[in-house]
């Protein structure tokens, strides 16, 4: 338990267990307004969704504010891996950020951002993830935006008639092995893809409907090669995620999405590949919205770039990058980077070039989100233009995939 000196009197932080259920799961009722018909519409009852919740105190780190005996503010942190240019970090999933109105104003999640951070860095996780409900408050603790999320709307008219795929495709069970480990596969060969644990399936799942659908594309050879997550409801196919591993199970899903023209009068459907569909349609007049999807934080600047790869193009490049982090005490620094051999470390040799940013900036940069040629013309780095060319040549630039809503 921990007692600070900054809290008002009576107020203590202190992790949560299972002792503390029913006002982990109060707290979250009432901070996302979830209503009783929203929990009818999704199948479930009240002690049934407190209950489901009950793995995520055992085997997440969940930190609460009390006044006295009452939860009034808390945070919790999934232990998940991510795909980072084909390296796997582990990191953490920031979720369940919410404090009782009354109480807002203090600091009192600023402090409990802090310590969760501060936690990960010692359980060696240089890296978190989470999904904002305020852009602008998160951009106060050195948060920034790292991926997109594209939403979507096909008329049945407009759905792609031409395309063949030789291959078949069967629906399947939420926990088929095939599926999950395609998935798997598909993390280990995409940029910012978080591999699902149990836990993260768990949450997957948690407001579905019982009605939605697992579609899986197989090649010739039977093997799995695609998904698709979907509901149909009131003649609209909501498409959750569609994911492949080649051009061929694309086109098989499509064609799949086609087989349905007759049931259905549109497609909905969100993808995270950051890039619109139009283009790819027969009939590019379409609707598509895309909008920020995820935030980033790096937590531990030496520890980050420790397994960082880098271009092995772009020769060897020594600067000095000297970060500003208002929050965490051990980035607030300058660092002497040498990359080199499709690999970066920390070094003592002098360094050719400087540039300034804060972690913000810096965590977008190296997530791919922004190249550093952009982030100069924003006037979010300052240095020598040609030290930003440089960093550019040995950087990799691609918009993470994240699609995990935690």
């Amino acid at each position: 338990m921990e007692q600070s000196m900054d809290l008002p009197q009576g107020y203590q932080i202190r992790p949560l267990t299972t002792d503390d259920l029913d006002q982990y799961n109060a707290l979250l009722r009432y901070a996302f307004q979830v209503t009783e018909q929203e929990l009818f519409d999704t199948g479930w009852k009240d002690e049934e969704i407190k209950q489901s919740k009950c793995p995520v105190l055992k085997r997440a780190d969940v930190l609460g504010c009390f006044d006295r005996e009452t939860l009034i503010s808390q945070i919790a942190v999934y232990p998940l891996k991510a795909n980072i240019y084909d390296s796997v970090y582990p990191i953490g999933f920031v979720t369940s950020v919410c404090t009782y109105p009354e109480y807002t104003g203090h600091g009192i999640m600023k402090k409990l951002m802090v310590q969760s951070l501060t936690h990960m860095k010692k359980q060696e996780k240089s890296f978190a993830l989470l999904y904002p409900y305020s852009i602008p408050l998160y951009h106060h603790l050195g948060w920034e935006i790292i991926s997109n999320k594209i939403s979507f709307i096909i008329k049945d008219s407009q759905i792609p008639t031409g395309v063949r795929a030789p291959g078949y495709v069967r629906r399947v069970d939420w926990d088929n092995s095939d599926f999950h480990e395609l998935h798997s596969h598909f993390a280990s060969i995409t940029h910012g893809c978080l591999f699902r644990n149990s836990l993260a399936w768990e949450e997957y799942w948690r407001w579905d409907e019982d009605d939605t659908n697992v579609a899986v594309y197989y090649n010739t050879n039977d093997k799995p090669c695609g998904f698709m997550v979907y509901l149909i409801k009131n003649d609209i196919m909501h498409i959750k995620e569609m994911i492949y591993l080649n051009r061929e199970a694309k086109k098989g899903l499509w064609e799949y999405i086609h087989a349905h023209d007759s049931m259905i009068d549109e497609v909905h459907g969100n993808t995270y590949f950051s890039e619109p569909i139009a283009f790819e349609m027969d009939d590019g007049d379409i609707k598509e919205s895309i909008r920020p999807y995820t935030m980033g934080r790096i937590i531990d600047v030496e520890g980050f770039l420790k397994d960082y790869p880098c271009d092995p193009d772009g020769g060897t490049l020594l600067i000095e990058l000297d970060i500003t982090d208002k929050l965490l005490s051990w980035n607030n620094r300058g660092f002497q980077v040498c990359f080199e051999d499709g690999h970066c470390h920390l070094t003592d040799r002098p360094a050719e070039y400087k540039l300034k940013m804060d972690i913000a900036t810096l965590t977008t940069l190296l997530l791919g989100y922004k190249t550093a040629e952009r982030l100069y013309e924003l006037e979010r780095i300052s240095g020598k233009k040609e030290a930003v060319d440089r960093l550019d040549d040995v950087l990799f630039h691609k918009i993470p995939y994240i699609s995990d809503y935690i």
